[in-house]
């Protein structure tokens, strides 16, 4: 715990919501095997979860929440199982919308968006110009996301930039390489949150959570609510972030 937040539980003051919080969405498939039921069943539960987080993170004062909906390596997935997916996410898209500028929150999609037809990338770019004045919320959400592919493509982009006489490669920096991220201008995590008890990053954010605290809960998604994410912020808490120096 760090003395900041020390001194403020002294005073009786609640010490502040992470600014950014990353949540890996596991365990959709084992909660509908678990009740017998379809998978594509366990990812609409996993939708109410979402809606669940989304609300809470606003009443908690979280600023920005990136999602990991679906990754690259989800299209290995059974054909059923994508198309399930990619309708659900569409659905989102194109129903959900009025609620979120309702609540104030601003939706944008990182990944690699070309990777779906063009009616998606169409509810997409709807979305995202629906909800681009909102502020009470940045709502990232990561489709056909991998971080190795988000690095192997700002190491792209520095280098055409290099070979078009832009920039010199001894210019090339940890800021210019993270202003080639999907991320670009947005706060890197303080929390990455894992449901299902698994505990790994999955390739989500790898650059963006060089310095985040991750917290490992059991729950399956779909069961995740607003008492969960208060359980993590709480552990946030209570840990001692010192970004690779000395308190003492």
């Amino acid at each position: 715990m760090s003395a900041a937040t020390q001194t403020q539980r002294m005073r009786g003051d609640a010490p502040p919501a992470p600014l950014h919080v990353g949540v890996i969405m596991d365990g959709n498939g084992r909660w509908a095997a678990a009740r017998g039921v379809p998978r594509a069943l366990g990812h609409k539960a996993g939708a109410e979860a979402t809606r669940r987080l989304i609300e809470a993170a606003g009443e908690i004062g979280i600023s920005w929440v990136t999602l990991f909906a679906f990754s690259s390596e989800n299209w290995r997935r059974p054909a059923d199982e994508v198309r399930d997916l990619t309708g659900l996410m569409r659905h989102y898209l194109r129903h959900e919308v009025g609620q979120l500028v309702e609540k104030g929150v601003r939706l944008r999609v990182i990944g690699d968006r070309t990777a779906f037809g063009p009616g998606m990338q169409a509810e997409i770019a709807r979305a995202e110009a629906a909800t681009a004045g909102n502020a009470r919320l940045n709502l990232n959400v990561a489709l056909s996301y991998g971080g190795r592919a988000e690095l192997v493509g700002a190491a792209r982009a520095l280098a055409r930039r290099v070979a078009a006489g832009e920039i010199k490669a001894e210019q090339i920096d940890e800021a210019a390489l993270a202003a080639h991220l999907d991320t670009a201008g947005m706060p890197d995590p303080d929390l990455i949150i894992r449901t299902s008890g698994e505990s790994r990053l999955s390739n989500f954010l790898l650059w963006q959570c060089a310095y985040a605290e991750l917290v490992f809960q059991p729950v399956l998604w779909p069961d995740y609510d607003a008492a969960h994410l208060r359980e993590a912020v709480a552990e946030y808490h209570r840990r001692d972030r010192r970004f690779g120096a000395r308190t003492g």
